[in-house]
This record gives C-alpha cells, sequence and structure tokens, in this order.
C-alpha cells in the first residue's frame, strides 16, 4: 500500500497569454472565500453564516517579478487575459522510498486590476507586481481536473460535481 507524502512545490511556470515569461520571482494561486449571509430565526438556534451556493467573493491571482517585463506591460490592457501556471509538486512514497514529481496546472482567465513596476535599489530587484480579477479558474492535478469555476457561466465543480447544475436549470439556462 502506498503512503504518499505531498511534500512541497519544486518549481513553476506561468504563461501569459500563451508566451512563458520567466521574469517572476514568485506568484500565488486564487483563494476560493464562499460568499455568505446570516440566517437567524425560528429554528436555528443562534446565526449561521450561510454559504451562497456556488458563488463566491472577488478572486484574484498575484504575480511578483524581479523587474517588469515585456508580459507586465501586456498585462496593463484593459481585456481579458490567459494565465497558465505549471507547478512541480514533491511526492514522496514512504513504502518505496520514491520521490516523484507530480503536476499541478491551474488555469485562469483574469482582468488585471494593479500593475506596481516596483522600487529602484541598486544592484538588487525591483519587486514587480499584477493583481488580476479571477473570472475563470479551473485546477488539474495529475491531469484530473479537481475544480472549476466559471463565475460568468454558474459553473462550479469539484471533483466533477457541478454545485450550480441546480441554479441553471432554475434560471432556464439549461
Amino acid at each position: 500500500m502506498a503512503n504518499i507524502i505531498p511534500e512541497k512545490g519544486i518549481n513553476f511556470d506561468v504563461y501569459i497569454n500563451g508566451s512563458l515569461d520567466s521574469g517572476l520571482a514568485e506568484g500565488n494561486f486564487p483563494s476560493l472565500e464562499a460568499m455568505t449571509s446570516e440566517v437567524k430565526g425560528a429554528g436555528i438556534a443562534g446565526t449561521v453564516d450561510s454559504i451562497v451556493l456556488g458563488h463566491f467573493q472577488s478572486t484574484t491571482i498575484t504575480l511578483k517579478w524581479r523587474t517588469p517585463p515585456r508580459n507586465f506591460w501586456v498585462l496593463a490592457q484593459h481585456m481579458t487575459h490567459t494565465l497558465d501556471m505549471y507547478a512541480a509538486i514533491q511526492h514522496f512514497d514512504g513504502s518505496s522510498g520514491l520521490i516523484t514529481a507530480v503536476p499541478l496546472h491551474v488555469y485562469a482567465r483574469a482582468v488585471t486590476k494593479k500593475n506596481t513596476i516596483g522600487d529602484f535599489v541598486v544592484g538588487d530587484g525591483m519587486n514587480s507586481e499584477t493583481e488580476h480579477e479571477v473570472y475563470y479558474l479551473k485546477a488539474e492535478l495529475d491531469h484530473n481536473v479537481m475544480l472549476e469555476l466559471d463565475k460568468v457561466n454558474y459553473i462550479y465543480k469539484v471533483n466533477g460535481v457541478d454545485y450550480l447544475a441546480g441554479v441553471r436549470r432554475a434560471l432556464g439556462r439549461g
């Protein structure tokens, strides 16, 4: 029986609108925070911060650059950009002793909402940064789709279960 321990990220690449950009210092994957509202009244002993099914707060990706490369300026265009983020995740198999790289691919369609050109420091990186509002997000681990969120088309799938299918039907969208 395998005893797989996901240990760490080995390395990553980010493609912006299909072009690899190696000027990145680091980045973050988006955090999904459900929209909520307080529910209180008869039948509940107190209050509940209830999620809104399949709906999320603002979802952002932040990319940090050593210096602003060419793609940094492309991201300033007010339009949707594609961000393909690939990571190699190191797994250790405690049974066999093997160390393997497992692919993680996060794909997003997003609009840049913040461009920070950075700082000027002699002999140092400029700490440039871009922040992107995510409209569509898909995450694949080891080539398996784990999550898909399409805010515009009412799609929220986790492990193949579409939590907004009933909402789309109720709205006459299929």
